[in-house]
């Protein structure tokens, strides 16, 4: 994998030179992860000028950290107050760098003021998205993780439907949905697993509470892994105790019907709002215009919230080995609601089409 990280930095070189700068100074996590393979607290990227790269970080580099190494140097920082993006612009001024192109939608005024006291001489420019845009295709080890992840999530999920669910509170079951994940191999939960029964299913990002699962209550699920820095997402929606209400069912299979039209969609070539496009118009078709979440999906990788994004205002069409979620959802207040969320890698018709990572059964279940 050392030989994968060198190769990304090699291209990020390659952009910072079309864009005339010498260096890139990275110090979002999740993109410093990307171009070493870890992501020390604190930790900020140097790369070049010329063929030199170096990681600076506060604590000596953990066991799973690049090794010293002439392509890639570690450094600890003598004081643990010390900034290592500032010590890294004094490092570029110290090798001459012309210009250093920073992540300015990561770093706070007060830090970039900071960069510019330690390198006066040195001109700041913006990376922008360049590292995040690097991110949007995976390779195939990075599917592997993702695929890991998944597994993981089907299996913790549907540890949790074999067992009793009346009376337990939405946190309660949260909580051991995560320690399940971690009991499965993950590194943790990808995001904060949420839970929500009755009045509060299928509201986009609940925050799970004290109330507690009563039979014929809508019960909503949306949790992942994260497995080597890869983050995955699965939601279901199921019904509790007896057989579901005619209500109940028509409103699944109308969300059914709209995720399954969203993941068809997904092909090579294929613009992002068009995809989202294709999810909603069966919501639309049904009266459903009022309440829908501004996205019906979006990327996942090293962060559970990517590019590209799936909105009616989206800009960008889909590449090949992208993954992304599909994850449409309908609530009605006062009664509850069903989403439906999969985690899909973007593949050519030639190769089978979208493929699905996140397989727990999406029929409507009474438990």
């Amino acid at each position: 994998m050392a030989e994968v990280h060198t190769v990304r930095r090699a291209r990020l070189r390659e952009r910072c030179a079309a864009a005339g700068a010498a260096a890139a100074l990275v110090t979002q996590p999740a993109n410093v992860r990307y171009l070493t393979g870890c992501a020390p607290p604190g930790a900020a990227l140097l790369v070049g000028p010329g063929a030199g790269d170096t990681l600076l970080h506060l604590r000596p580099p953990p066991d799973d950290s690049p090794r010293p190494a002439d392509e890639l140097r570690n450094v600890v920082l003598p004081s643990p107050d010390a900034d290592a993006a500032v010590a890294a612009a004094d490092l570029a001024r110290q090798r001459r760098a012309d210009a250093l192109a920073v992540e300015e939608h990561h770093l706070t005024v007060t830090r970039h003021r900071a960069l510019r006291s330690v390198a006066p001489g040195v001109r700041l420019t913006d990376l922008a998205g360049a590292v995040e845009q690097l991110r949007l295709i995976k390779d195939e080890h990075e599917i592997a993780s993702l695929r890991i992840a998944a597994e993981i999530s089907d299996q913790a999920l549907g540890e949790l439907l074999e067992s009793i669910l009346v009376g337990r509170t939405e946190r309660h079951l949260a909580l051991e949905l995560e320690r399940r994940l971690v009991d499965h191999g993950a590194d943790g939960p990808a995001f904060s697993t949420c839970i929500g029964t009755g009045p509060h299913s299928g509201v986009a990002r609940h925050v799970p509470t004290d109330r507690r699962v009563e039979e014929g209550d809508f019960l909503t699920v949306r949790l992942g892994a994260c497995y080597h820095g890869y983050r995955c997402e699965v939601g279901r929606t199921f019904v509790i105790g007896s057989a579901p209400a005619a209500w109940q069912i028509e409103l699944y299979d109308l969300v059914f019907a709209a995720q399954r039209a969203g993941r068809e969609a997904l092909a090579p070539g294929v613009a992002c709002r068009d995809v989202d496009r294709a999810t909603r118009e069966p919501l639309h078709a049904a009266g459903h215009t009022e309440g829908l979440a501004p996205w019906t999906g979006h990327g996942v990788g090293l962060e559970i919230d990517e590019d590209p994004q799936l909105s009616p205002a989206a800009v960008g069409k889909l590449d090949a080995c992208v993954p992304v979620t599909v994850e449409p959802g309908v609530h009605l207040p006062g009664r509850g609601g069903v989403r439906i969320d999969d985690t899909l890698v973007v593949r050519p018709v030639a190769d089978g089409g979208p493929e699905l990572l996140t397989i727990t059964t999406k029929e409507l279940l009474a438990l």
